[in-house]
């Protein structure tokens, strides 16, 4: 609360940000909140309706600004930031291994999730 106060009434920021989403492509609404150099705002401080009121998406989020977006600072362009960051998400889909799900990449995992729902539905069909 502290740090909405200090920042503005929540009108303002509200009309801040419509404006700085107008300008910026959708993909790179994460890049608005995350790059210090394109914005002066904080976006660890978040209303209700934001992606940060998901604690799945904040941890996603703190991963993105300290493996990608801190590491490179200064970043020269937005464009060069959106390469970047699509680069890092594709590394995070298909190439990481997370522990949790047997270390094979999350995209892997997914297909692997969504091929088991069409065999028992296959199977359920032919029962």
């Amino acid at each position: 609360m502290l740090a909405r106060h200090l920042n503005g009434s929540n009108r303002q920021r509200r009309a801040h940000d419509s404006q700085e989403r107008k300008a910026v492509p959708a993909c790179a609404s994460l890049l608005v909140a995350s790059a210090p150099a394109y914005t002066s705002r904080n976006a660890c401080f978040s209303r209700r309706g934001d992606s940060y009121d998901n604690a799945l998406a904040e941890t996603i989020n703190v991963l993105y600004k300290a493996e990608l977006i801190h590491r490179r600072v200064p970043w020269k362009t937005k464009e060069a930031v959106a390469l970047a960051t699509w680069e890092w998400v594709s590394w995070f889909n298909h190439h990481r291994l997370p522990e949790p799900i047997g270390y094979i990449p999350s995209a892997e995992a997914e297909a692997n999730y969504y091929r088991q729902l069409a065999e028992q539905a296959t199977s359920v069909a032919l029962a």
